[in-house]
C-alpha cells in the first residue's frame, strides 16, 4: 500500500487510515459526523493525494488528447478544464478524468490505482505524435477544500490574489513559492470547492494552513468516510464502485458533463454516438432512497425488483446522516415501470 506523504501530519491531528484502490487515505479524524457537517456546511479539507495524476506534454498534447476523450478538449485554453471518460473503442469506461489546462502541460486527474493502466491505454495510440505521458503524484499531492464555505477558506489563505469562479477553471501562484501551486474550481460535491495541487515539498505547510483557514469558518479536516456519504448524497457515481469497465459512460449518467457529441472523432465515439440515435440505453445510473430503517444495509450487487421482476441492482449504500435516510446509487433498467421497487425486506423510492 502506497502512503500518503503528509501520514505524519494527519497522525499528529488524530487521524485513522484506511486503504482505496491499494492507496493509503485518512478515514476520518475521529468524528465521522463534524467532518460530514463540515462538507455539507461550512468547508471540509481533504487529503486527496492518493489520487492518480498524469501530466501530458509535448506540442501535440492537447490535439492528441482530443482524440482520446469523450469531451471537447480544443475548445478549451489555458486555466480551462472539463471532466470526461475514456472509453475503449467499444464505448466501454476504462476511467473518468478531471481534465486541466495548464500553460505547459494537460494535467489529468482519476481514481487511484489507475496510473499504470491509463498510461499504457495513452500510450498504445501514441504514433508520430509528440506526447509526453508523465507520473506526476512523486512531486505533485493534491488537497481539497469543499462546502458552502470553501471560497472563505481559500480567500483565508492569503497565497492567491484571483479565485476562479467558473468549474474547471485554474489559476497558479509561483512568487515566494516552492514551486507552482495551482488552484482550481472544482466541486467535487455539487456545492462549492477548490483543488489545490502543490508541489510535495510545499504540501505540508499549505495543508497545515489551509486547516486552519477551514477552521476560521468553522470547518476542520475532514476523511474519505465523510467525504464518501456527502458524494453518495449528492447522487455522484464514483469509477471503480459505481460505474466500470462493463459500463458505457450514458448508462452511469455522465452524458450532460463529459460527453460531446460535436467534437468530431474519438476512441470510442462511433458507439455512443449510435446510443444517442438510437434514444436510450438498457440501464441507468439513479439515486435511490430506502424506506424505513433496514436491519442490516445492502451490499454492491445486491438485486433490486418490481413484483417478483428483477430490475437492477445497487452499487453504494450510506446511511445518510444529513437526509436522515438510507440512500444509495443503483441501476435500475429501462422496462421498470412507474411504481416502487424493493430490496431485500425494503421499499425502494427513486429519487427525482
Amino acid at each position: 500500500m502506497s502512503t500518503l506523504i503528509l501520514h505524519e501530519f494527519h497522525h499528529s491531528i488524530f487521524a485513522r487510515f484506511g486503504e482505496v484502490n491499494g492507496a493509503e487515505v485518512v478515514t476520518d479524524y475521529g468524528d465521522g459526523l463534524a467532518e460530514h457537517a463540515a462538507l455539507r456546511e461550512s468547508a471540509g479539507v481533504l487529503d486527496l493525494s492518493f489520487r492518480s495524476r498524469l501530466c501530458l506534454t509535448g506540442a501535440d498534447r492537447g490535439r492528441y488528447l482530443h482524440g482520446q476523450v469523450t469531451n471537447d478538449i480544443k475548445r478549451l485554453g489555458v486555466g480551462q478544464g472539463c471532466y470526461a471518460a475514456i472509453v475503449t473503442t467499444k464505448g466501454k469506461m476504462e476511467s473518468d478524468a478531471n481534465v486541466f489546462i495548464l500553460q505547459d502541460e494537460v494535467l489529468l486527474d482519476m481514481e487511484p490505482g489507475l496510473t499504470e493502466k491509463i498510461s499504457k491505454r495513452l500510450e498504445k495510440f501514441i504514433v508520430a505524435d509528440d506526447v509526453q505521458i508523465v507520473d506526476v503524484a512523486p512531486h505533485y499531492g493534491l488537497l481539497s477544500v469543499q462546502g458552502p464555505k470553501a471560497e472563505m477558506a481559500v480567500r483565508a489563505l492569503g497565497l492567491f490574489g484571483d479565485v476562479p469562479a467558473k468549474e474547471f477553471d485554474s489559476v497558479k501562484v509561483s512568487d515566494g513559492m516552492p514551486g507552482e501551486i495551482y488552484l482550481i474550481c472544482h466541486a467535487r460535491l455539487n456545492t462549492t470547492g477548490f483543488d489545490l495541487f502543490v508541489p510535495n515539498n510545499a504540501l505540508g505547510a499549505v495543508a497545515d494552513k489551509l486547516v486552519a483557514a477551514a477552521k476560521v469558518v468553522g470547518g476542520r479536516a475532514c476523511g474519505w468516510q465523510a467525504f464518501d456519504v456527502a458524494r453518495i448524497e449528492a447522487g455522484i457515481p464514483r469509477f471503480g464502485v459505481d460505474m466500470d469497465e462493463t459500463n458505457l459512460p450514458v448508462e452511469a449518467g455522465l452524458e450532460k458533463r463529459a460527453v460531446s457529441y460535436n467534437k468530431g472523432c474519438y476512441i470510442g465515439q462511433e458507439v455512443i454516438n449510435r446510443i444517442r440515435s438510437i434514444g436510450h440505453v438498457n440501464k441507468e445510473l439513479r439515486q435511490l432512497r430506502l424506506e424505513g430503517e433496514p436491519s442490516v444495509l445492502p451490499v454492491k450487487g445486491d438485486k433490486l425488483f418490481q413484483g417478483d421482476t428483477e430490475v437492477g441492482y445497487v452499487t453504494s449504500v450510506v446511511r445518510s446522516p444529513g437526509l436522515k435516510a438510507v440512500v444509495a446509487l443503483g441501476y435500475v433498467r429501462r422496462e421498470a415501470g412507474p411504481g416502487k421497487l424493493r430490496i431485500a425486506d425494503c421499499e425502494v423510492r427513486i429519487a427525482e
